[in-house]
């Protein structure tokens, strides 16, 4: 949770961390909501201002929460791309599969944030680049404008047009694990998808083929 204190009462909001479990600094990826009751407050902060930091993280993005599998998708909309900028820069993640995609999916190419992060700074990082180079794959796609990748992602997997992209085989229950992070629509629209594929949701208590973050599922 991240905040403001606002007439004297905080002013929380559930926020997912883009830092790696190893930094010190904590990053969060957040939208500039002109008239947002917190986000309108926080675009305005300068270095030096005082935020308010839950004391206790909780979520469902857990690899543990995963069968073991060979492929980790990782499928994002917008801000939701926070999560998986953690999990890539977690060199345990890479030990547990063969191969790592990531996926985010926004309206115009401008809001692709961390793009160039992804293609060009983390592949050349002194500890992770040889991993990221070897198995992190990263699909952008854009909704509202000519792109390379263009369109919904639940489109692009339900038409096969991101597997044949990436040059692999569609979704299977023994080889791919995911997880989901994004928009409310987005999050219905691909479990959907992925139960139609045989794919079930994994929890603490029971690991599964998949897991959704839901502090933004409906």
């Amino acid at each position: 949770m991240v905040g403001l204190e606002v007439e004297g009462k905080p002013l929380m909001r559930a926020y997912s961390i883009a830092s790696a479990n190893y930094e010190e600094d904590l990053e969060f990826f957040s939208i500039k909501v002109p008239n947002g009751p917190l986000t309108s407050r926080l675009q305005h902060l300068k270095e030096g201002d005082p935020i308010l930091i839950g004391k206790r993280p909780s979520g469902t993005l857990i690899v543990d929460n995963l069968l073991r599998g060979k492929t980790l998708w990782l499928l994002s909309t917008g801000t939701g791309l926070a999560p998986f900028l953690s999990v890539i820069r977690d060199p345990s993640v890479y030990g547990r599969y063969e191969r790592i995609v990531l996926t985010h999916t926004c309206r115009n190419v401008r809001e692709l944030a961390y793009r160039d992060y992804l293609t060009q700074t983390l592949p050349q990082d002194e500890f992770l680049g040889e991993f990221v180079r070897e198995k992190l794959i990263y699909y952008p796609s854009v909704t509202r404008e000519d792109f390379a990748n263009r369109g919904r992602i639940t489109d692009l997997i339900a038409n096969g047009k991101l597997f044949g992209d990436l040059g692999v085989e569609p979704l299977s229950v023994e080889h791919d694990r995911l997880m989901l992070c994004g928009s409310a629509q987005m999050l219905k629209d691909t479990r959907a998808l992925l139960e139609a594929y045989g794919l079930q949701e994994g929890s603490q208590s029971s690991p599964g083929h998949y897991v959704v973050e839901r502090a933004f599922a409906s």
